[in-house]
């Protein structure tokens, strides 16, 4: 595995617990969740994400499985605090203009709760990949080949160049990432208008 693979593994794994996560605690039958849920949220962003990897190595050893389990461990929590957000402030005259059209919970749920929330979500697992694209850097420290081995290659041999230009391709990359959400983040606010 490479760094790019490790940040979209990791994302994707991070973005269906976070976003099943919040689901499940904005709903009637497990809204006694959600306060444990946003806790476990706020209180995890709190801790520095070498410390989640650190964590990780004497469970799961070095290299890729560790770096892996910290990246998804890690970027679940900003999707989970945005999904909870995005869900809980849908309007409840939309929710009951859909109950009065007959929709199902998962009709209600898929076509009307899902768009409207859409961007909030969108912006957690933006902020999720963006971390994740920093954090896989620091996997390099546990055996994982990333964009950071020249970084910690070059901080070993007291070799500058190598830490800088490690650096600039983190930061290109997390750039580039970032512009590509902008755009996705327009076309969804487009779409959501136009409907």
């Amino acid at each position: 595995l490479f760094h790019a693979e490790y940040v979209v593994l990791s994302s994707l794994a991070a973005a269906f617990v976070g976003v099943g996560l919040g689901i499940v605690a904005t709903r009637e039958w497990g809204e006694e969740f959600r306060p444990i849920l946003e806790a476990l949220a706020t209180i995890g962003q709190t801790f520095p994400p070498v410390a989640v990897l650190a964590l990780a190595v004497p469970a799961f050893g070095y290299g890729p499985l560790p770096t892996m389990v910290a990246l998804t461990l890690y970027g679940i929590l900003p999707i989970l605090k945005n999904t909870l957000a995005g869900l809980g402030s849908v309007p409840a005259g939309v929710r009951e203009a859909g109950e009065a059209m007959g929709l199902t919970r998962f009709q209600l749920l898929r076509d009307v709760e899902l768009p409207l929330a859409a961007p909030t979500i969108l912006a957690g697992i933006r902020i999720s990949v963006i971390i994740n694209i920093g954090t896989a850097a620091i996997g390099s420290t546990v055996g994982a080949v990333t964009l950071g081995n020249p970084i910690i290659g070059g901080l070993v041999n007291g070799k500058v160049a190598y830490v800088i230009q490690g650096a600039l391709v983190v930061g290109v990359f997390a750039i580039m990432t970032d512009l590509l959400f902008e755009r996705l983040d327009r076309r969804l606010r487009r779409f959501a208008r136009r409907d």
